[in-house]
């Protein structure tokens, strides 16, 4: 049911205007009452962008394992998430499955909920970040350090997206899209590491830091 509500919301804002669709339009189309649809989602924006929840899942879960430095975590996060996007464009109709993901972003960035929503969850990220590195490293969550590393972590999901945006124009070769934008955030994480790779293992309990990822 929230994966129906979610795509029927999706099609729906995509051809009428997130603003001109109310959340009791898209409860009447999959027929059930508009308690239901918030019973899913707290918010009509959380109808479009489901998926940041998956994310500051995988955020508080990864970042707290130490099986691999916070930003490999990171990087394999943003790694999934693309893999999963790319799937969504295999199928008969490419070029199709790629405008409707060029129209999404469009409709994010030209609405002013969406983009407020959107921020504030990027926000969140960073506190559910920090939170997990601080469990795992011992220290405050509100520690200076580790929030500006949360934050940095956090903003590798604002250059996959606009690096996604920017190959998808005219794309028609969906591993070549994959390859453009991984090599973007790997460029992006090994500046990063260049700073987190010191700051990272003089943390208490902190693993060493490995090789930039490539």
């Amino acid at each position: 049911m929230r994966r129906r509500l979610s795509d029927t919301a999706a099609r729906m804002f995509l051809e009428r205007g997130f603003d001109a669709v109310r959340v009791v339009d898209v409860a009447e189309e999959c027929g059930v009452s508009d308690k239901t649809v918030f019973n899913y989602f707290p918010t009509k924006e959380a109808l479009l962008l489901d998926r940041l929840e998956t994310t500051s899942e995988a955020l508080a879960e990864h970042l707290a394992s130490p099986d691999r430095t916070p930003l490999e975590a990171t990087v394999g996060i943003l790694a999934d998430e693309l893999a999963s996007t790319a799937a969504g464009f295999s199928g008969e109709d490419v070029e199709a499955a790629i405008a409707d993901y060029r129209r999404f972003g469009e409709m994010i960035a030209s609405t002013p909920a969406l983009r407020i929503h959107t921020s504030a969850m990027l926000e969140r990220f960073v506190l559910v970040a920090a939170d997990a590195l601080a469990r795992r490293a011992g220290v405050p969550p509100d520690d200076p350090e580790l929030l500006i590393a949360a934050a940095a972590l956090v903003g590798l999901w604002r250059v996959q997206f606009n690096s996604l945006r920017r190959h998808l124009a005219g794309a028609d070769d969906v591993d070549g899209l994959v390859r453009a934008v991984t090599a973007d955030v790997e460029r992006a994480a090994q500046l990063l590491e260049r700073g987190l790779g010191d700051w990272w293992p003089n943390l208490p309990d902190a693993e060493p830091a490995t090789s930039s990822p490539s």
